[in-house]
């Protein structure tokens, strides 16, 4: 398992993390073998947003003794209260709801306390004013809730609530569909989509990835919005090469399911690659990096990819974006402007002249 860091709280998770989804559907041995395999092949990430109940009746058969090995976000604004995921405002039913979940889960902490799903300004404003948010400041006082999240589709809604220093994991949805605009939440353009990924890499805000696969349409290519299918392994990559990205949350029901993301920890470079992307990528979106990698390997040794984040880290106001650039062996005023990385790059970047525009930002 490869691991990355919160820089805000120093967590360390896997890239590959569990989104439980429809797993609450699965009977009840097969869903608790699906999370020990998960566990015992370092995955220590989970999401519980889930379809239903049970899934935090699995949870705590499942990861009870290991409970301190695993990270949770948990949701509140999420009822379970039927047996079936339903929403809530109510802090009450809030209230309740975070005790049962803390119950079932057989825990008596919560890593990330989310708030949960705000997309438009309106759940904002309500969930300003219902007091949601000073209950999880109180939790997180009494070390309940260890820190606090939130999830949104909405990047506009996502930095109105970055705005207020509160927020330090994002869980959001992340998939070349709907960085394309493609998609019932294809939210924004896929330059404020990039945006908000470059401001939380450069704020120390993980975020964590849901829908990686659109609900499952990227992987057909009869449901695809380019027309071909996507396997799970380009997804994830793809995902995971986004800033700020910790660590990717695919659904799962089986045991099966958690081998098949298992898988990816193995999977070749040809089968993680998603050069076809750029056979589907808009005008507004063609001419910029998106870290790729495709125009390795350089022929002066230049890692282009990082180069150009780094350069676009520091221009969102990472601090520490440019030391990281000044320690590379080699940096854009090496660049020999042969034009292979121009030649090979899918999303059409003249990267001979990035080279020249990092060269003059960075001074070297």
């Amino acid at each position: 398992m490869e691991y990355r860091i919160n820089k805000k709280t120093g967590d360390k998770f896997s890239i590959i993390g569990l989104g439980t989804s429809y797993i609450a559907d699965t009977e009840e041995k097969e869903a608790v073998a699906a999370l020990r395999l998960a566990h015992e092949n370092g995955v220590n990430y989970a999401d519980l947003a889930t379809a239903g109940a049970r899934t935090f009746e699995y949870y705590g058969k499942a990861l009870g003794d290991v409970r301190k090995d695993m990270y949770y976000q948990v949701h509140f604004g999420a009822n379970y209260e039927t047996g079936s995921y339903g929403r809530t405002s109510d802090l009450d039913k809030i209230r309740e709801q975070a005790d049962w979940m803390l119950k079932t889960l057989k825990t008596d902490y919560i890593d990330y306390g989310f708030v949960h799903c705000l997309d438009t300004e309106a759940d904002w404003q309500t969930y300003q004013e219902n007091g949601i948010f000073e209950y999880l400041s109180d939790l997180k006082k009494q070390g309940v809730v260890r820190h606090i999240g939130l999830s949104t589709h909405t990047p506009k809604i996502a930095n109105m609530i970055l705005d207020t220093g509160v927020i330090e994991q994002l869980m959001f949805s992340i998939n070349p569909g709907y960085d394309y605009h493609h998609g019932e939440y294809a939210k924004g353009s896929t330059d404020e989509r990039m945006d908000l990924y470059r401001r939380c890499e450069a704020e120390g805000i993980g975020i964590s990835v849901m829908k990686p696969f659109s609900g499952g349409q990227l992987l057909d290519a009869k449901t695809s919005p380019f027309g071909k299918e996507l396997t799970r392994y380009q997804c994830i990559q793809y995902a995971l090469d986004r800033p700020g990205v910790l660590t990717v949350l695919p659904g799962i029901r089986s045991v099966e399911d958690v081998r098949q993301l298992l898988g990816f920890l193995k999977a070749s470079a040809e089968e993680k690659d998603y050069e076809i992307l750029g056979t589907f990528t808009p005008q507004d979106a063609l001419g910029n990096c998106v870290y790729c990698n495709h125009c390795q390997p350089c022929p002066a040794g230049l890692n282009v990819g990082l180069m150009n984040k780094y350069y676009d880290l520091a221009a969102a106001g990472d601090t520490m974006a440019a030391d990281h650039y000044r320690n590379l062996e080699k940096h854009a005023s090496d660049c020999i402007h042969c034009g292979h990385c121009d030649n090979h790059c899918p999303f059409q970047v003249m990267q001979s002249l990035r080279m020249e525009k990092i060269a003059e930002y960075f001074g070297i």
